[in-house]
């Protein structure tokens, strides 16, 4: 915590309490503070802070594990959007009518059926005639459902059980949180470390025999993708660009890229950032821009002509246990249906 987050530890105190007494009323049911449950599976993928954790590939991942087996739909908040209600996503939608996530798991697959709605509950029960199973994108704190299997992700370098509330941390809800999760991944691992390391991480989770905990870093593509045309890595290997990013924590892309040798300039900008015009325009002014397929979904519009590509990530489960990892997955799902 820096001293700046410091002074901000009363008006933490006094968050904290709020949103742990409405977890409270939530957990005993008082108050008419009661979630809904399902028949049908829901599985919720979310973090115990505020963004950074790696919940869109994810999300991509599990779509991968289901999309061929099952009626699969994704429901999201659409945070940023300026349309509200609930609203299927199409591919030729933008990023200010959908959300930029949402844009991007329709663009990626697009005969996955992708929603959004503020009301998580009204999403679902809309999704419900149609989809077998529904994964909610960012949900965990959504108490008015309850989901049937819930995953936690917490960064390797943000862990959430070293945080505090908001403001003087990133918390948006106490660690005990955690107790909900059916799985917890750890996410964003740095390509090496050690396994005593992770063994820490695991016993400081403190995992309730229900649960499981499993590790993920961060994988990019050999591939950057353009409007017109995808090109291999390399051909940056020769170019000056500039790296434009507009996510919660940019860092380890920018590390993988100085480790390619890459020569850039970083414009950074807030989560989820809403390009002004004048942004845009000067944008235009550069001659080759790589940036995150989130930020691409809000930018592509705007700079469509230009020469504007982004690079993929993907979620890699660690230590040779993804067939575990989607193994656990596949059973929750079997049991949800009973």
């Amino acid at each position: 915590m820096n001293r700046f987050r410091k002074l901000l530890f009363p008006v933490a105190v006094v968050y904290g309490w709020v949103v742990t007494t409405r977890n409270f009323l939530y957990n005993k049911k008082w108050l008419g503070f009661r979630g809904v449950s399902y028949k049908k599976p829901i599985i919720c993928v979310g973090n115990l802070s505020v963004g950074g954790t790696g919940k869109s590939p994810m999300i991509e991942l599990l779509v991968s594990y289901l999309k061929d087996s099952h009626d699969l739909a994704v429901l999201s908040r659409g945070y940023g959007r300026r349309s509200s209600g609930y609203l299927e996503v199409q591919p030729n939608l933008s990023a200010s009518q959908t959300g930029d996530e949402p844009l991007q798991f329709k663009q990626k697959f697009p005969s996955l059926r992708v929603a959004v709605c503020e009301d998580r509950k009204t999403g679902i029960e809309k999704l419900l005639p149609q989809a077998d199973v529904i994964l909610l994108d960012d949900a965990f704190q959504h108490r008015k459902v309850i989901p049937g299997f819930s995953i936690l992700l917490t960064a390797f370098d943000d862990l959430f059980f070293e945080d505090y509330f908001l403001p003087a941390g990133n918390l948006r809800e106490s660690r005990k949180g955690a107790s909900r999760a059916d799985v917890i991944v750890v996410t964003k691992c740095p390509d090496k470390v050690s396994y005593a390391r992770l063994q820490e991480i695991k016993f400081l989770l403190n995992l309730a025999s229900h649960q499981k905990v499993y590790f993920s870093k961060i994988g990019y593509a050999d591939t950057i993708f353009g409007i017109s045309e995808n090109l291999p890595l390399g051909y940056l290997k020769d170019k000056s660009f500039t790296l434009v990013t507009g996510i919660a924590n940019p860092d380890p892309l920018v590390l993988f890229l100085k480790e390619q040798g890459f020569s850039f300039t970083h414009k950074k900008y807030a989560d989820h950032h809403r390009f002004s015009a004048s942004e845009i325009s000067e944008l235009k002014q550069e001659e080759l821009i790589i940036t995150t397929e989130k930020d691409y979904m809000r930018l592509q519009g705007s700079l469509g002509k230009y020469a504007l590509y982004y690079l993929p990530i993907k979620t890699i489960i660690l230590n040779k246990q993804e067939s575990f990892f989607k193994q656990t997955i596949l059973e929750a799902i079997a049991f949800m249906k009973g």
